[in-house]
């Protein structure tokens, strides 16, 4: 008998690949090996947990055991691979080597933790995972005032979520405005306005120095000289993909895993997708581009040629009292074709040749968001 498909990591990016190759094949074997129980739940789930009242254990799908069962794969549940070996193809997991015919990086990204001075620094919550919730749910529910670090699209969608459960929200956030790597300062400042008028306190151009741990609190201080009492400390600050395994074993990395358009690492017999893996040069923590990953590395695992091409995709910020939807490469756009009106913002974004290359969309005029979609992948 061959040596298995081996995937590292119990992800969406790991489970959607695994639901591919047995979609086209349900014999060839295939090894996981994951940190956690290796259950089966929606990420994006995380961002609204707290307004919909959702234990850790109500978000799980399907429980690690039940996956491997209905999908026929041999899970490594709370084991993690200490090592790869690509010249002997194989890993190394609680002293014992584990043979590969191709193996699979899944190992997704961690959240990122400023470095920040205080004794509290050790108390700062992460909401990346599961695991991550599960261990922090506690803390959270008994929070009156919760401070986030960071502004980006976690960072917001958990404050709104925060304040929508009735708790005290702070983002301190380094930039001089909110989603500053997805949106334009058109569109942030009315994010900021509605934000505040939620009765969140924004700190922009701002970030945590100290944090120090009292009898009944946290104490936070700024670099803006502010100085306030929080009960929880969360950070979004951004992810960190995981490459640690794959460089130490010799296969190349800059930010992420760098693959080809056949997400095939340096070795001609290692994978990776998801948010540990880097494509074109860049890392997409989106579901999209994750699920088209998989579905052409399905194909690679068991023999067929296919190469991924990624259309033009949409981001969707889940912020219910001002939903925005980005769709294109906005980061890129040189003008802008902007529509106020009472019921939201259209914003078009155009490059040096005037083509339409993306866009954005706010509260009631989000539904022209797949308009404009289909007309930026024409272009």
């Amino acid at each position: 008998m061959s040596a298995p498909i081996v995937i590292i990591g119990s992800g969406f990016a790991a489970y959607q690949l695994i639901k591919n190759l047995r979609r086209q094949d349900t014999t060839i074997p295939i090894q996981v090996f994951t940190g956690d129980e290796g259950d089966e739940y929606n990420k994006p789930d995380l961002s609204h947990v707290f307004t919909t009242q959702r234990a850790a254990e109500e978000l799980v799908q399907l429980s690690g055991e039940e996956f491997s069962k209905h999908y026929k794969v041999e899970l490594f549940a709370n084991t993690w691979v200490e090592q790869v070996d690509i010249k002997r193809q194989c890993i190394h997991a609680k002293g014992q080597a584990y043979p590969y015919s191709k193996l699979v990086f899944a190992t997704g990204a961690n959240a990122f933790v400023p470095p920040i001075k205080g004794n509290g620094t050790s108390s700062v919550i992460t909401m990346n995972s599961l695991n991550e919730y599960r261990c922090s749910q506690q803390q959270i529910d008994s929070a009156n005032h919760v401070l986030i670090m960071g502004g980006g699209l976690i960072g917001v969608e958990l404050a709104m979520d925060l304040r929508a459960s009735g708790k005290q929200v702070t983002i301190v956030e380094p930039n001089r405005h909110l989603l500053a790597n997805l949106t334009p300062d058109f569109v942030a400042l009315r994010l900021e306005d509605q934000i505040r008028e939620e009765g969140i306190k924004l700190q922009l151009l701002s970030h945590v120095e100290n944090i120090t741990h009292t009898d009944t609190c946290f104490k936070v201080t700024t670099n803006l000289g502010l100085d306030d009492s929080i009960d929880c400390v969360i950070s979004a600050a951004g992810l960190r993909p995981n490459t640690r395994l794959a460089r130490e074993a010799g296969i190349v990395t800059e930010r992420g895993i760098v693959v080809d358009k056949r997400l095939r690492t340096s070795n001609e017999h290692v994978y990776a997708l998801g948010d540990c893996a880097e494509i074109d040069g860049k890392v997409m923590a989106y579901l999209q581009p994750i699920v088209l990953s998989a579905n052409v590395l399905a194909k690679q695992l068991l023999n067929q040629e296919s190469l991924l091409s990624l259309p033009p995709m949409m981001v969707k910020v889940k912020t219910p009292s001002y939903p925005i939807q980005i769709g294109g490469q906005v980061s890129d756009a040189t003008a802008w074709k902007v529509k106020y009106e009472k019921q939201g913002v259209i914003a078009q974004a155009y490059d040096d040749n005037n083509r339409m290359i993306g866009f954005v969309v706010t509260c009631g005029k989000v539904d022209q968001a797949f308009p404009l979609l289909r007309a930026v992948s024409s272009v």
